[in-house]
């Protein structure tokens, strides 16, 4: 008999995605042509959780959407994709918009217009508490409002729901913040902006210097993204361990931080290990940069599982 599984609850943002693939990504005042432009949806909030719900998990969502064109669309997209969105409000005005460039190596750039996503707000908090306390897990992001997710943290903590926080895009957090998050999730460049201590170079003794004071501070686990060089998680009781990548042929990057934070939630609420769900995660996010765009190249299970069969030793997740 199958155990009936906790959701998944993403708290973020929704975009429409304006993806033009180019020479090279432009310099400043620089003039590029594109080979090719699509739009997607995107948004990292509405991004990881199509990650999850493509895994087979349940999740919800509760973001806003704008009264747009795009907002109507959005919205069913989200639904298409198995994500419940009876939570997404919809708000007068545009939705969110990300225009990202993409160069033949899969590097991309990102200029995201927030929209609807600068609506969500502590009131969205407190009126869906119910299905928060529900959740096995949630997932949020910063492209919505920053005191929207430090209420958040505050009422996850309260119903001891695990948290787990993309500090994306980057800033400096607060330890109060840290203290109430359980997972932090940033990838080299977000970690230079968590640390208060100030930046850092790419030295890999810098890099770890910076994931040990945080750990420290903050008392939360932290798993490094560490792109096509893996991942690092370490936990606040001392664990400390490197996730050596999956080598695949890249062709476009964008999401793929995406895929990783939605699989690590997958594969911790299935009560996976922290080195385990890292590895599970890095999978996906492999498997991920194989495709274009981000919504359209997460993962499912079983692509999932694939890549992880090609490891020695690698555990693979069940639903069951």
């Amino acid at each position: 008999m199958a155990v009936k599984l906790k959701p998944i609850v993403v708290v973020g943002s929704v975009n429409i995605d304006l993806v033009a693939r180019a020479e090279r990504i432009p310099l400043i005042g620089e003039t590029v042509h594109s080979s090719n432009f699509q739009m997607h949806p995107g948004g990292k909030g509405a991004n990881q959780a199509v990650a999850v719900a493509r895994l087979g998990y349940p999740v919800r969502m509760i973001a806003s959407v704008g009264s747009d064109a795009f907002g109507v669309e959005l919205r069913a997209q989200l639904v298409r994709s198995g994500v419940d969105a009876r939570t997404v409000r919809t708000r007068t005005g545009p939705s969110g918009v990300a225009v990202i460039a993409v160069a033949p190596n899969g590097d991309n750039a990102i200029v995201v217009t927030p929209g609807a996503n600068a609506m969500v707000s502590v009131k969205d908090i407190d009126d869906n508490a119910h299905t928060i306390r529900e959740a096995g897990v949630v997932l949020t992001q910063l492209e919505i409002p920053f005191e929207t997710v430090e209420h958040l943290a505050t009422v996850c903590q309260r119903m001891k729901v695990p948290l787990i926080l993309d500090p994306a895009p980057a800033r400096a957090l607060p330890p109060d913040l840290l203290h109430r998050v359980s997972w932090l999730t940033p990838n080299e460049t977000e970690l230079a902006s968590c640390v208060p201590e100030g930046s850092h170079d790419s030295n890999p003794r810098e890099v770890f210097g910076a994931v040990e004071a945080l750990v420290k501070q903050g008392g939360c686990g932290l798993v490094l993204k560490r792109g096509s060089r893996g991942a690092y998680v370490a936990t606040k009781d001392g664990m400390r361990e490197e996730v050596s990548p999956f080598p695949v042929a890249a062709v476009d990057t964008t999401g793929a931080g995406d895929a990783f934070n939605g699989a690590f939630a997958v594969a911790l609420t299935l009560g996976r290990s922290p080195l385990e769900s890292t590895q599970f995660a890095t999978a996906a996010g492999a498997v991920s940069v194989t495709r274009v765009g981000a919504q359209p190249s997460m993962p499912t299970m079983d692509e999932v599982k694939l890549m992880l069969s090609r490891r020695a030793g690698a555990h693979l997740p069940s639903t069951t």
